[in-house]
């Protein structure tokens, strides 16, 4: 029985004859209705079969994990008189590939443990876990599993060896991950390489990545392809990604669904409208408009080159059940300013999650709409159950300073120190610069001489900050340590300097600065001429400010 048709033909031959099917044709056929969907029917047969036997209770057990609906998954598990390895596997793989069950895998993997030799965890089960401790970044977890590998040898398969490799860099262990890497004794296998070139990847470590890519060519396939397809676009590398991808179809390499998603995510990258409709055309000749994953992907495409009237024809072709699309429309009318639709859209999803409401705040905070900021972050804590993460308090910070609303800037950065949240660059950066907006230069001073690794953002915030509050000499002073660490300046930072400069009439240190951003390949726009006009205003100097106002154009 190959087909559904085949299926359901037979069974009604036998119903029509009054033919009792055998546990072995009857355990097919309870698989073949929850492959295809058919669920009722599945369960309407188990429940008919006079007799059962373990793969029988495997069968629907694994029907109802299939569809998520893990409470019947679980009662059925309770249910079934006898239990194999495979039983006490597909539930623990349910639990782990559903969110906010975690804790129930946790508990049934220690449940294992305690179990006859015949239904003991093996090799599966502990890879499992091992995306457990991934998914959670749970690297000391992680650790204790592969110790308890090494002891039962069952670290060896590429399998077990591509698992360690993915947990360890999702806990962000790259020296654990080449440590494992290394000791494969010189056998590459196919899918420890893939592992590895991901795990590169996303450590950002993108020349390590593509020299064992194109170690051993013949051994990769079509993942190898894709995965440092999306590993170029991770790293801002749009144009490599394109490239590769010729690179593909020159070696003969079939390409498949996640090739386009990685091309529509490099298009998106580039804001390239014209490379976008090239590829949409591609999914238009091959028929591949309705797979959800390139269907998003070309809503990314659209939305974020600006261009609206395409993003809603291929939205509305694939219907509102996709939430990668939904966040991407949200994305794409707030760029626009069109926050009305984007909550529109926002409060037609029945369940919302962090990517959602942050797209939401990040679209009113573009806006400038930051009242609805707050009355948005009030609906969020009496909705949801989980607390806010950083891109939201972010989001919140930002309209706290576009407003110089200080107190409830004081109360969200209380928040995140009362709650435990971690301090990552962003969320730091946004503190000093909405502090410093908020007229408290000295708070933003205090965060600011706390963080060790600075990058250009936050030297540009605390330079704007101090060229603002009349500090111009302490702006200029960090432009200078900012050189001294290495640090490369953007055309932000050079708008930060110029303002300092006007601000206490520093004509020549100005000019220095102005001439000074073709050194760093930036060319100046309408906010450096701005200031430097000012510059020129301010100190009487009118024909200097003339003959640059001419320049400008």
């Amino acid at each position: 029985m190959r087909s559904i048709k085949d299926g359901f033909r037979f069974h009604a031959h036998a119903i029509k004859n009054g033919i009792t099917s055998t546990v072995f044709t009857s355990n097919q056929l309870i698989h073949l209705y929850s492959k295809h969907g058919f669920l009722a029917e599945a369960h309407k047969l188990f429940d008919e079969m006079p007799e059962r036997n373990v793969f029988t209770w495997n069968a629907i057990i694994w029907a109802y994990i299939k569809t998520q609906n893990l409470k019947q998954a679980r009662e059925l598990f309770d249910s079934a008189p006898s239990k194999d390895l495979v039983t006490y596997n597909s539930m623990l793989s349910g639990y782990i590939n559903t969110d906010g069950y975690e804790t129930n895998a946790l508990k049934l993997f220690i449940e294992m443990q305690s179990l006859n030799d015949e239904t003991r965890i093996d090799e599966f089960s502990l890879t499992r876990m091992l995306n457990l401790s991934a998914k959670l970044s749970m690297e000391s977890y992680g650790k204790q599993l592969h110790s308890y590998m090494v002891k039962t040898a069952n670290n060896i398969s590429g399998f077990a060896v591509s698992s360690l490799i993915d947990m360890y860099s999702k806990c962000g262990c790259f020296r654990e991950v080449c440590q494992v890497f290394d000791g494969c004794a010189g056998v590459l296998d196919l899918v420890s390489k893939n592992a590895m070139v991901a795990a590169c990847c996303r450590e950002g470590e993108l020349e390590m990545g593509v020299n064992l890519f194109w170690r051993d060519l013949e051994l990769n396939d079509v993942v190898s392809w894709n995965t440092l397809i999306s590993g170029y676009v991770q790293n801002g590398c749009e144009e490599d990604a394109l490239k590769l991808f010729v690179h593909m179809e020159e070696n003969e390499v079939r390409w498949n669904e996640h090739t386009i998603a990685g091309l529509l995510s490099a298009c998106a990258g580039l804001r390239s409208l014209k490379l976008g409709k090239e590829v949409h055309g591609w999914v238009l000749k091959y028929e591949l408009g309705f797979n959800p994953f390139i269907s998003s992907g070309l809503v990314d495409v659209y939305c974020k080159c600006g261009n609206m009237k395409y993003a809603e024809l291929v939205y509305a072709t694939i219907g509102t059940g996709n939430a990668f699309s939904i966040t991407s429309m949200i994305v794409g009318h707030s760029s626009q300013g069109n926050m009305g639709e984007a909550r529109r859209l926002f409060d037609s999803l029945t369940e919302k999650s962090s990517i959602i409401w942050t797209a939401l705040f990040t679209g009113y905070v573009k806006s400038q709409q930051c009242e609805a900021v707050f009355e948005l972050l009030s609906e969020f804590r009496v909705k949801e159950a989980m607390v806010p993460d950083a891109l939201i308090l972010i989001s919140v910070l930002g309209a706290c300073a576009i407003q110089a609303a200080l107190n409830p800037g004081k109360q969200i950065h209380a928040y995140v120190l009362r709650i435990g949240i971690e301090l990552d660059e962003k969320l730091v950066s946004a503190m000093v610069d909405m502090y410093s907006k908020s007229g408290n230069i000295k708070y933003a001073e205090k965060i600011f001489q706390r963080v060790t690794n600075r990058d250009a953002v936050i030297y540009n915030i605390m330079t704007a900050g101090y060229a603002h509050h009349g500090h111009e000499n302490q702006a200029i002073q960090q432009f200078e340590e900012m050189l001294e660490r290495g640090v490369r300046p953007d055309a932000v930072t050079f708008v930060a300097l110029l303002s300092a400069c006007r601000h206490c009439g520093l004509v020549e240190l100005g000019e220095k600065y102005f001439a000074s951003m073709t050194d760093y390949n930036i060319l100046p726009e309408i906010d450096h001429y701005a200031c430097m006009i000012d510059l020129y205003g301010r100190a009487n100097q009118l024909e200097k400010a003339q003959e640059r106002q001419k320049r400008r154009y």
